[in-house]
């Protein structure tokens, strides 16, 4: 299943309501909405954003945006 990217481009951050970057799926990590401004990288399960900030992952320093 995949996320509509006509929905993507409407969302933003629930936190700082800046942009979110879509991350595809690779052998590492699942899909995810990254935002830069919080370093926060949101999961996308199912072709579904959960835009949660209980949900979101925290972006380690070392790790690019």
């Amino acid at each position: 299943m995949t996320t509509d990217h006509r929905l993507l481009e409407m969302l933003i951050c629930p936190i700082c309501k800046g942009p979110l970057v879509l991350r595809r799926d690779d052998v590492q990590r699942p899909s995810e909405l990254v935002c830069a401004a919080d370093r926060l990288a949101f999961p996308v399960r199912d072709g579904i954003p959960l835009m949660l900030e209980s949900e979101a992952r925290a972006l380690p320093a070392e790790e690019e945006v």
